[in-house]
């Protein structure tokens, strides 16, 4: 399983701003910050704003903020709204044309896999990937494991 790059850019943008709760922050910094096209970060700012991720101010002094604390910005929420496609076979998409339908047992095992990789991002919010110290730093992330339910999980 694979995220997009729309998502993994959502993800970074949501990262950056958190770190900046005092102020407004430009899609041209957090380009800047990860070395990502302006272009791009305009399209998945557009999409985080639309889904209510994120607040946007327009005009000179403008930018975004997190419409919510971290702590509530669910990553399995984030990613279910940025990933336009969870067919991971063909037998998940309208259209069907697998000449196994109706006698595979892949199929479950595909939407459990499915089903368990969401669950873990559920378990996870915004705050959870946030660097803890944000004294100035605003690109680093996250280097010591992550722990829930009582096993480790690196960042």
């Amino acid at each position: 399983m694979r995220l997009t790059m729309m998502t993994d850019y959502a993800l970074r943008l949501l990262m950056y701003v958190a770190q900046q709760p005092d102020r407004l922050c430009t899609i041209a910094e957090v380009a800047r910050a990860y070395d990502i096209s302006e272009a791009h970060l305009m399209k998945v700012t557009h999409q985080l704003g639309l889904n209510g991720w994120i607040e946007t101010v327009r005009g000179k002094g403008g930018g975004m903020r997190l419409a919510h604390p971290p702590g509530e910005i669910s990553l399995g929420a984030v990613v279910r709204t940025m990933e336009s496609d969870f067919q991971l076979t063909e037998c998940f998409g309208a259209g069907n044309h697998c000449s196994l339908t109706g006698g595979c047992r892949l199929a479950g095992i595909v939407d459990e896999a499915l089903q368990g990789f969401l669950r873990c991002f559920d378990g996870y919010t915004l705050a959870d990937i946030v660097p803890s110290n944000t004294g100035g730093a605003t690109t680093g992330i996250r280097e010591r494991p992550l722990v829930r339910q009582g096993r480790a999980r690196a960042a």
